[in-house]
């Protein structure tokens, strides 16, 4: 069955199914709206680990594992890992991944990981690839800060167009029968690079890449935005999805603000909490999700939802040699699901 749509989509015909998730978040996502919907909320950022990066890698574990015991399985049956994160060689879903001892794909989509993963899991099972796969990835605040801007310790000004990482890994088990929300459709981003190279600005370098992959989705199927009841970008936050919005008036796409929210949006707030312009990260999209989206799904308040992560595909030394930043967005389609 060919499952190529257009140019760049896929639509699974088998509708593989999310049999479960899990969450877990450190303590300012804790006090945030969505605080009581993620599964696990820790108070300390270290996780009684020795380093930030330690404590990154137990966030994935726990919400690995937390998965598969949701999926009233076991990690023997997961067929196949597909996880990333932000940390230089993906350590932290690599060193899960040696802890899980489940065959693993590593990939590295900067914060659009968590539907990447996601639609490459989905699509293995749609395939006969799997009977179970793993989907998952995570990102931590002082790691990042650490790699990409300044140390934490360092107490750096930030401008407002800055936005807050997110300290949470989100994982999601995938399998062709069961009951849960279904992944009906996927589309590929492309790399999309409008020259910004302020690392602080994260927002305003992803929002075109967004607006490329949901105008693409919508070509290869033929569809318009009203075919869901929520479209949500990964974290644009507060300055990207402001600019994502005028871009897709620019382009003329019907694009009800009503049915248009950001992830980075939704997990703070942005009147209370020290966040800037809002939340990012590989964790962002994985967390809000796998726990506050799904969960209206569950309770018949959403039915069919288009999520589309972005990420900011730079790297320590392009930064350093002046390059300009490179993104891309990947979009999943998710509906309410089936009985197994």
């Amino acid at each position: 069955m060919r499952i190529l749509r257009g140019h760049q989509s896929w639509s699974f015909e088998h509708k593989p199914v999310i049999v479960s998730t899990a969450t877990v978040v450190g303590p300012e996502e804790g006090k945030g709206p969505l605080g009581s919907e993620f599964d696990i909320v820790h108070g300390d950022m270290t996780l009684q680990e020795k380093t930030w990066e330690k404590a990154e890698r137990k966030l994935m574990e726990e919400a690995a594992k937390l998965a598969i015991e949701n999926a009233k399985t076991t990690k023997e049956k997961i067929n196949v890992y597909v996880g990333g994160d932000l940390m230089n060689q993906i350590i932290s879903n690599s060193f899960a991944a040696r802890t899980l001892s489940i065959p693993y794909l590593g990939v590295f989509g900067a914060c659009s990981t968590s539907m990447e993963s996601l639609a490459l899991a989905s699509m293995i099972v749609n395939s006969g690839g799997a009977n179970y796969a793993l989907a998952g990835t995570c990102s931590h605040n002082c790691t990042v800060e650490k790699q990409f801007r300044y140390p934490t310790e360092y107490g750096s000004q930030k401008p407002p167009t800055a936005q807050y990482t997110i300290t949470g890994a989100g994982a999601a088990v995938v399998a062709q029968e069961g009951e849960g929300p279904v992944v009906t459709r996927a589309t590929i981003g492309r790399v999309v690079d409008m020259g910004i190279k302020d690392p602080f600005n994260m927002g305003a370098a992803m929002a075109p890449a967004a607006v490329d992959t949901i105008q693409a989705h919508l070509r290869d199927f033929r569809i318009q935005p009203g075919e869901y009841d929520l479209i949500v970008t990964g974290d644009l936050a507060k300055v990207g999805h402001s600019i994502a919005s005028e871009l897709l008036e620019k382009h003329k796409v019907p694009m009800n603000q009503t049915i248009f929210d950001d992830c980075g949006l939704m997990i703070f707030d942005l009147e209370k909490q020290p966040v800037q312009a809002g939340g990012s990260g590989c964790g962002c999209s994985a967390v809000v999700t796998y726990g506050h989206l799904l969960k209206k799904m569950y309770k018949g308040e959403i039915d069919k939802m288009l999520v589309v992560a972005t990420g900011a595909l730079l790297s320590p030394l392009s930064y350093q040699q002046g390059e300009s930043i490179p993104c891309i967005a990947h979009a999943v389609a998710i509906e309410n699901g089936r009985r197994g």
